[in-house]
């Protein structure tokens, strides 16, 4: 990744794409530059006119997950944590009786 990104740099400083460029990059990066993959980004990226393939790739369409059914564990989850009315009013009544003793 970090080769391609060097050959965006390049491209946004409006400069030439060349493995020399790329490989000073990376090595300015802290990276142990591969010549073997620079050449072959650099042979790739020769056709490629990268200002057309970055305004095509900002409008790209995504695609939304489809949303996951959880309604039944919820369901289940509030069920377990809500107590029980029974424990609530007897909670109350003895809270109340303890008051007018």
């Amino acid at each position: 990744m970090e080769y391609l990104h060097a050959s965006l740099i390049l491209h946004s400083a409006g400069k030439k794409i060349t493995e020399k460029a790329v490989g000073d990059i990376l090595t300015a990066a802290g990276v142990t530059p591969d010549k073997n993959r620079i050449k072959g980004l650099v042979a790739a990226l020769a056709d490629v006119k990268i200002e057309e393939a970055l305004k095509s790739a900002a409008v790209m369409p995504t695609v939304a997950a489809a949303p996951v059914k959880a309604a039944a564990p919820a369901k289940a989850e509030k069920a377990a944590l809500a107590p029980e009315p029974e424990e609530e009013e007897e909670e109350e009544e003895s809270g109340l009786s303890s008051l007018f003793g």
